[in-house]
């Protein structure tokens, strides 16, 4: 269990934040203003209720356009980045600030830190698992700074451990209330951070470090 949710049974809604969502279209009158955190954040959760769903998901994979919101997805020059970047490589889980956060796998505190960048992770949390018999490592974004309270590399954590909890904007990075949750297989050295977006070119490189996380959630639809 990632959330306190059954995604089985639970309502959930599948958001799309592509190009094809034409309620992203930039020509529409009036535009959605995704600067304004409270307006995209309205713009979610009014998703949701109109939905009757408890949760919104989707993304792996996904051709985004709401990046272009912050200019911390297009660097051009700083590695490993070539171009912008709008390809979306885990898994968001939208639900209400203060929503805990489980583990849903055996493991270890890699690493974390406050990524307080605007459209950044925010609050990041990334452990370290061994699974199937190989190396695997889960990162936990957009969270309240309480959540790295109290951790330290190498802390143990067991699989349906409270974690964390789901932060609220402007804390988690300046973005409506979600989780980022992300598999990577090669943690490349980084410490507290890795690239949770990449751009076109290097799309099948981190796609083949950063396998699908619904293969571990199985959400039903993805």
């Amino acid at each position: 269990m990632l959330l306190p949710f059954d995604f089985t049974t639970d309502s959930c809604l599948i958001l799309d934040f592509s190009a094809t969502n034409p309620d992203l279209d930039p020509t529409k009158q009036p535009p959605l203003n995704l600067t304004d955190t409270a307006a995209f954040s309205d713009y979610v959760f009014g998703k949701l209720r109109a939905a009757g769903a408890q949760v919104g998901v989707g993304g792996y994979n996904e051709h985004r356009v709401i990046y272009r919101r912050s200019p911390h997805f297009q660097q051009t020059a700083q590695p490993p980045y070539d171009g912008p970047r709008e390809i979306h490589l885990g898994i968001d889980l939208w639900a209400d600030a203060g929503t805990p956060v489980f583990a849903p796998l055996d493991g270890a505190v890699h690493s974390f830190q406050d990524n307080a960048n605007f459209g950044d992770y925010g609050p990041t949390i990334i452990l370290e698992h061994h699974y199937e018999g190989k190396p695997l490592y889960s990162l936990y974004g957009h969270l309240t700074r309480a959540s790295l309270d109290g951790l330290y590399d190498g802390k143990p954590i067991r699989a349906g451990d409270k974690l964390a909890e789901i932060g609220p904007y402007p804390e988690n990075g300046d973005w409506p209330p979600h989780l980022h949750f992300q598999l990577m297989t090669d943690i490349l050295g980084r410490r507290g951070d890795f690239p949770g977006v990449c751009s076109l070119t290097d799309r099948a490189y981190f796609l083949s470090i950063c396998p699908d996380p619904n293969k571990l959630l199985r959400i039903p639809g993805l």
